[in-house]
């Protein structure tokens, strides 16, 4: 099955090495929580023996539509429609706690979202200012900026962009939304551009990418859905079973890792109280170093550059 021309799945011969390291593979549940077009669930379906099961989930509707089309030509795959902050649930209720071989969240925005205007996500095409990886929930980005208060935008923006002009670029949007709505991309990146001077190191980076980045993040609340999904994963995994997180920044990947490390020092003993059993038992341990795109790939796939792979198995 030929991966949608539209949509490469970032580090795919990685991901399929690290969920399947068995050859031939060894047949079970596997599931992608990020199911974005496809990909990476083509790919590991062309891998996976007939007996094995794989569950997708992804919120967006487009999505859905993709993935619609994937099941009527494999019944070993089965689609939900929801947002990976609920992969505990949603796999709860299909009781498939414990019984999962393989884990996958691909972080982030996808390439299709990126380049469709209507979503918003991008400056690079003029488009409404949504941002939202589901557009039927929720506020919208311009309407969000139509009411915010300076002092939280501000906030957002140097929290979630690293943004170091974000109180000026946060005082322009506040002045600016007095005398006309903020309501198109590239409206927004022209204003924040006018605010940022450009840096010789980042002179081939758009003033605006570390705001959209910030207003992304925070209006689909990522981080936040990042670290419910996480706590959920050690009762979805087999023994054995591994989880594989592609993140694209620093903030996800900082989650990913601190999250990694406190697992595999195990759950924290109170101080006083007696210890029974094995004290801080290893719940996940990880497996070898971030992995990062190759050259050949980030020649013939640029958004990838930023990716970074962890890899980690339950104990």
């Amino acid at each position: 099955m030929p991966t949608s021309p539209v949509h490469i799945p970032v580090l795919c011969n990685e991901v399929l090495s690290a969920l399947l390291p068995d050859t031939p593979p060894g047949a079970g549940v596997y599931v992608d929580a990020t199911f974005g077009r496809g990909g990476h669930s083509q790919a590991l379906l062309a891998r996976l023996p007939p007996d094995s099961r794989l569950l997708a989930i992804d919120q967006d509707p487009e999505a859905a539509k993709a993935a619609q089309s994937l099941c009527a030509q494999d019944p070993r795959l089965q689609f939900v429609a929801g947002s990976f902050r609920d992969l505990h649930s949603i796999c709860a209720d299909l009781g498939l706690l414990g019984q999962v071989r393989g884990l996958l969240l691909d972080l982030g925005v996808s390439s299709p979202q990126l380049d469709d205007p209507a979503r918003g996500f991008s400056f690079m095409h003029d488009g409404p200012l949504d941002m939202r990886m589901n557009p039927t929930a929720g506020q919208s980005v311009a309407q969000w900026l139509a009411q915010v208060e300076e002092s939280t935008l501000s906030k957002v923006l140097f929290e979630f962009g690293e943004e170091r002009q974000a109180r000026r670029i946060a005082r322009r949007i506040v002045q600016q939304r007095t005398e006309t709505p903020l309501l198109r991309t590239r409206q927004l990146a022209e204003l924040i551009a006018e605010c940022v001077p450009v840096h010789p190191r980042e002179r081939h980076k758009h003033p605006a990418t570390r705001s959209f980045q910030a207003l992304r993040i925070y209006i689909n609340d990522e981080l936040g859905a990042l670290a419910q999904c996480l706590a959920g994963v050690p009762a979805l995994l087999a023994p054995g079973g591994r989880l594989a997180v592609i993140s694209f920044h620093s903030l996800e990947d900082r989650l990913v890792k601190r999250f990694i490390r406190q697992q595999e020092h195990g759950q924290p003993i109170p101080r006083h109280l007696p210890i029974t059993g094995t004290p801080n038992a290893p719940i996940l341990r990880h497996l070898g170093k971030a992995i990062f795109p190759s050259e050949a790939e980030v020649s013939t796939n640029p958004r990838a550059r930023s990716a970074v792979l962890r890899i980690a198995e339950r104990a």
